[in-house]
């Protein structure tokens, strides 16, 4: 993943950052994320966030490459974190899934793709959909 971010233009540490807690988007950029965090209760870590000029993007990424229950819950999970950080003016969740374990769970990942804008796959990456999407 972090391969594409570079490659779409984006530096680690001034436009793009690993492992990032809601705390620390909210103290750096001065931004409420109170919405995704239940008020301050839950301290939610993404992947990577990238900052642009009129947005922060908080990113999750993940892989299955079997099935489970697992993907279920995940996408019920992102699919409330979506609907959610729709509520905050200058952020945007972005999902990056892919792997076998998803033809098992597809009903549930296309519930998630009926109701959240921004889910990509490895696909989706190579053909450049970062650049696309993080302006």
């Amino acid at each position: 993943m972090e391969s594409f971010i570079k490659k779409a233009g984006f530096v680690k540490n001034v436009s793009y950052f690993k492992e990032m807690y809601i705390h620390e988007i909210t103290e750096k950029w001065n931004i409420d994320l109170s919405a995704i965090s239940n008020q301050g209760k839950m301290e939610k870590r993404f992947d990577f966030v990238i900052k642009t000029s009129s947005m922060i993007y908080g990113i999750e990424t993940n892989f299955y490459g079997s099935g489970g229950s697992k993907l279920n819950e995940t996408a019920r999970s992102y699919k409330t974190l979506s609907n959610e950080a729709d509520t905050i003016d200058g952020f945007t969740f972005v999902w990056f899934t892919d792997g076998k374990g998803w033809t098992s769970a597809r009903h549930n990942l296309e519930e998630t793709f009926d109701v959240m804008e921004h889910i990509y796959n490895i696909k989706d990456m190579e053909d450049g959909v970062i650049s696309e999407v993080c302006k």
